[in-house]
């Protein structure tokens, strides 16, 4: 851990964010590619129907990362502030419940959507057109997949929280490589026409179980020489480690559950329009997940500094981090506004050539452009309040963020201008939000007796 240590304490800012940031942004392209390639190789079918029913699974997908959240972001940081306390036993202990926590959540959650599939698909606005295509997608990438997906997940927040971000990437990486290499080999060669949908499926089940299995050898090896641990051996988290991992995992997982119930709310409202603009919506919502998922994984490359550094007592090098971050993040955020706008014909017709479905996105992703670096600023603070164990301030972003304005927006917006107020809406929530977010920023620094800043 001795150079994990320099990186942590001693190395600029800027290269020790890239070192942490660098690895995490790849992955997160390459989840986003392997994410966007389902969309893609089932809008070759020009079948607006089965790209209608992977948009539906989606949001019940991302309930499995909502699971993550609870044991990875709750742990991770906790293993973070942890180490930089000197506390290494107790960190060990925490990485190995976390792991056998996040295992029984999975297995719950895959059990509950075996039972409930096809009541909870009528809940988020399938029609019988779109039904069984989602049936057949939910089964493999959610049912059989979901336990490789979040251990997964959980497993590289485990390595990335002690400094191994290229590992934790890598093992992302290739699970989404392998799944767009395998796309089309289930969708087009090896099923019948037709079943497009479940080819996709399988090849993300499979390539998350590929990526499982690469975490299992590369955590069991990393336990050699570093805290992290696979048995509890007898000894368990402290009560108050639990409570830390709680308080800040259980407001993380909300704040993406909220996000997600956020999508089911725009899904449910576009459907009363149309399968046509669910789809149009559906794809909108995967492209914009670009410049998002590359501002991810500058938080996520910020967490473990900002939280070591804050527990250390370095406040100097604590907010250096998190400056030089959100400035690049901000910055990523402008260039992709312009680039959406421009080029958003050109980007819908890459998924689906239907002209009617290109005609309702590309209005659509013109509209939402405009939110990005608005929601980068908006996770940069709710990734800043998690590293620094601030669960309920993190939550309260989350719950101002979704439940105060955007979900309530869109359901005034819907009523006055349809689907242009729908895909408006983001825009007008985040600007809220991020208003909010600096008041509770500014309130965190006077509580904690720091200089004030930005």
């Amino acid at each position: 851990m001795e150079d994990k240590r320099f990186l942590f304490e001693e190395d600029s800012v800027p290269h020790a964010l890239r070192v942490m940031a660098l690895p995490t942004i790849v992955s997160q392209l390459i989840i986003l590619i392997y994410n966007l390639a389902d969309t893609w190789f089932i809008g070759r079918t020009n079948n607006p129907y089965m790209v209608a029913a992977c948009s539906l699974v989606l949001p019940i997908f991302t309930l499995t990362v909502v699971i993550t959240n609870v044991f990875g972001t709750g742990g991770g940081t906790l293993i973070a502030r942890l180490i930089g306390v000197s506390r290494e036993e107790e960190a060990s202990r925490v990485s190995a419940a976390c792991l056998w926590m996040a295992l029984g959540a999975a297995a719950l959650y895959s059990a509950l959507c075996l039972l409930f599939m096809t009541p909870l698909l009528r809940l988020l606005g399938a029609s019988d057109n779109v039904i069984g295509y989602a049936r057949q997608y939910m089964l493999f990438v959610v049912v059989l997949g979901g336990i490789p997906a979040i251990l997964s997940n959980t497993l590289s927040a485990m390595l990335r929280s002690i400094g191994l971000s290229s590992r934790a990437s890598f093992g992302l990486s290739m699970g989404g490589v392998l799944n767009i290499a395998l796309d089309p080999l289930f969708m087009f060669l090896i099923l019948p026409d037709g079943m497009q949908v479940m080819g996709a499926g399988i090849a993300t089940m499979l390539s998350n179980a590929a990526a499982l299995v690469y975490f299992i050898v590369t955590y069991r090896r990393a336990s050699a020489d570093t805290i992290l641990r696979v048995r509890l051996n007898g000894k368990r988290p402290t009560r108050r480690s639990f409570a830390a991992i709680f308080s800040v995992g259980i407001p993380a997982a909300v704040s993406l559950l909220l996000f997600d119930l956020c999508t089911i709310v725009i899904n449910r409202l576009a459907s009363g329009h149309g399968d046509i603009e669910l789809a149009a919506v559906g794809i909108v919502l995967k492209a914009e997940r670009l410049p998002l998922n590359i501002g991810v994984g500058i938080c996520l490359g910020m967490v473990p500094l900002i939280a070591y550094n804050y527990s250390s007592g370095n406040r100097e090098r604590m907010d250096a981090v998190f400056r030089f971050g959100r400035a690049v993040g901000l910055g990523i955020g402008i260039c992709s506004v312009i680039l959406y706008y421009s080029l958003a014909p050109v980007i819908l017709r890459v998924f689906i050539d239907e002209p009617e479905t290109v005609r309702y996105g590309t209005a659509f992703l013109r509209a939402r452009c405009f939110a990005t670096p608005l929601m980068f600023l908006c996770f940069s603070m709710v990734h800043f309040t998690q590293a620094i164990g601030r669960g309920r301030d993190s939550f309260l972003l989350a719950f101002v963020r979704q439940i105060v304005f955007n979900i309530p927006l869109l359901f005034l917006m819907n009523r006055l201008l349809g689907m242009t107020g729908i895909v408006w809406t983001q825009a007008l929530a985040d600007l809220c939000t991020v208003i909010v977010s600096y008041i509770v920023y500014a309130r965190i620094r006077k509580r904690e007796g720091w200089p004030a800043g930005i």
